[in-house]
């Protein structure tokens, strides 16, 4: 048990306990709103990581001063969590709007992932991003009139960088979203988008140029793999 706050009592069960009672003086059926915090299985993850994905999951949820329980487990040295929040405001007695937040799990997962550099899961990449080349020609001049917004390309190199270990993987990842792997003029391996922008690869993802070169091979194919 790492953490039990704002109830009475001093236990999980206990914990649990008065969440129900609470949970009874209103009409909620499922007062209780919980997390578990896997990271991948090669990394080793300190107990404060765990703490800041978990003030973050809390803030994308509204559930920031809500009650919560939070138990670490560890099997066969690995680390990973559970947490449990309260969904009921005990000043108002009301339930918080559960139904509406059911993706933000899944954006604060993501954006983990990203922050520390670890392999992304496929299925946290954004589906939406679709392939430019399967719009139909009104959609393409439209999203060629209105732009992209350079946050949203840098966000799609930065999913495929994190579900890809190598250079095969990671162009097939950035074609399937109407990105490609080239070789810049100056600045090694680039993405470059339809409307031609360029994005320097090391930049986007935050890393340096022999770590993006020990993936990808080197950008000019003169010099060798």
């Amino acid at each position: 048990m790492h953490e039990i706050s704002g109830f009475i009592a001093s236990d999980v069960l206990g914990a649990m306990k008065e969440i129900l009672a609470v949970a009874a003086g209103t009409r909620c059926k499922q007062p209780l709103f919980s997390v578990s915090l896997n990271p991948p299985e090669t990394e080793t993850v300190p107990v404060a990581a765990f703490e800041g994905a978990i003030d973050r999951i809390e803030k994308a949820n509204g559930f920031e001063g809500q009650p919560r329980i939070v138990v670490f487990h560890e099997k066969e040295g690995r680390r990973h969590a559970h947490v449990l929040w309260s969904c009921i405001d005990a000043a108002t007695m009301t339930a918080k709007a559960i139904t509406v937040l059911q993706d933000a799990p899944a954006r604060s997962s993501k954006q983990l992932y990203l922050d520390h550099g670890w392999r992304m899961p496929a299925g946290l990449m954004d589906s939406k991003a679709r392939d430019p080349k399967n719009f139909d020609l009104a959609k393409w001049q439209q999203a060629k009139r209105s732009g992209r917004d350079p946050r949203e390309v840098k966000g799609t190199i930065q999913e495929c960088w994190a579900v890809s270990d190598d250079r095969v993987l990671f162009s097939r990842a950035m074609e399937e979203r109407g990105l490609y792997l080239a070789n810049g003029d100056r600045r090694g391996h680039v993405a470059v988008t339809y409307e031609g922008e360029v994005h320097a690869i090391a930049r986007v993802v935050g890393k340096r140029a022999k770590e993006v070169t020990a993936r990808l091979g080197n950008a000019d194919p003169r010099q060798g793999p």
